[in-house]
């Protein structure tokens, strides 16, 4: 009976991952443009731009491994994470600009008194059930009917690591809540109470509350299902207003073309939110997720004062890398890339932190 059982959950984990965070490429070495605004569209979905080719499927045996693995829980070492009484205490305790990383790729962002959630994913498994798949092994830091009130939610793109089902029906307040999210996602969150959702392609704009929010490239692709690959576009943000501005990437593979693009765009960033982890195996994985080394390089190409860390750390059997190296790296690749210590942000999951006002 038990063996039956676990065949069972290893088949429902193999299909969760397979439409999760997945693909790999290489990048035309052309010359472009942020101005070229619908080389990523084609017929049959969307295309990162310049185009990254599908270099190789990952196969059984790598979704067998990630099955196997989210049946485990790694070691939490000291100091990871904060408690909810100790999350919610620092949090309340600044009341100017701040960030508070949920875990993984969802923060709140607090500018000009307006909250930003970014990515949704505060449920327990990254997964098309919610029963089993990759498994959050950090609690949420500040349950969800305890999060302060948000003004708005940005979607990177639509994997279940990023865009969580159960998370956007349990938002209070669904009628206030202002929602941006790339080409083909307005519906999710029209079908599930939302009213006030903006759709933007690559380089488009929207101004809510004072704050100036622009979808730009990012490396990566879309899927909810095996039916729907590239069907809605993915993003990175720039969200800035008269104080600051911050770059939000969810997920991506490296592009220095790209992101040399974006920083000549916008000039400089005063603070960079950048994924650090799920990068093993590369021969799998080098397309839609940047080494912590490769994020550092974003940050250089991008001109970003801050590298706050992101996306690690907090699901279990996403990727092959030890669960707790990501930090390490980023850390001595961002010394080494000429990165304070200061200025290069390892947060707890839970923690808040002060978004210094230093844009010129």
């Amino acid at each position: 009976m038990m063996s039956n059982i676990k065949f069972r959950i290893s088949i429902t984990l193999v299909l969760a991952i397979l439409v999760a965070c997945s693909s790999n490429s290489s990048e035309y070495s052309k010359k472009i443009s942020l101005d070229d605004k619908t080389q990523h569209h084609t017929s049959s979905g969307y295309q990162n731009y310049p185009f990254v080719e599908t270099a190789a499927p990952k196969g059984t045996f790598f979704y067998l491994r990630r099955a196997w693995d989210s049946m485990f829980v790694p070691d939490i070492p000291d100091g990871h994470k904060l408690t909810e009484l100790e999350s919610i205490q620092l949090l309340n305790s600044i009341d100017r600009d701040r960030i508070t990383w949920l875990g993984h790729a969802s923060f709140l962002i607090t500018t000009s008194g307006v909250t930003i959630l970014t990515d949704p994913f505060l449920s327990k498994f990254a997964s098309p059930v919610s029963w089993a798949g990759p498994k959050r092994f950090v609690d949420l830091p500040i349950p969800i009917n305890k999060l302060p009130s948000i003004d708005i939610v940005i979607v990177s793109h639509d994997h279940y690591d990023h865009l969580d089902d159960k998370t956007v029906r349990k938002l209070e307040n669904k009628n206030n809540i202002q929602v941006v999210v790339p080409l083909g996602l307005k519906s999710f969150f029209t079908e599930r109470g939302y009213s006030k959702v903006t759709e933007l392609d690559w380089g488009q704009s929207v101004s809510i509350k004072g704050i100036e929010i622009t979808a730009e490239p990012s490396v990566h692709d879309s899927a909810r299902s095996t039916s729907d690959h590239n069907e809605t576009l993915w993003a990175s943000w720039v969200i800035e207003n008269f104080q600051k501005r911050i770059l939000f990437i969810g997920d991506t593979g490296y592009s220095e073309t790209i992101f040399n693009l974006v920083g000549d765009k916008y000039g400089s960033f005063d603070f960079a939110i950048l994924p650090i982890g799920a990068y093993e195996p590369r021969e799998l994985m080098w397309m839609s997720h940047t080494t912590p080394e490769e994020a550092a390089s974003i940050g250089i190409d991008v001109r970003a004062k801050t590298l706050i860390a992101s996306h690690w750390g907090t699901i279990s059997s996403l990727s092959d890398e030890p669960m707790f190296e990501p930090p390490i790296r980023f850390k001595k690749a961002g010394r080494d890339s000429g990165f304070s210590d200061k200025d290069l942000w390892i947060m707890k999951v839970g923690e808040t932190r002060i978004l210094e006002p230093t844009k010129n």
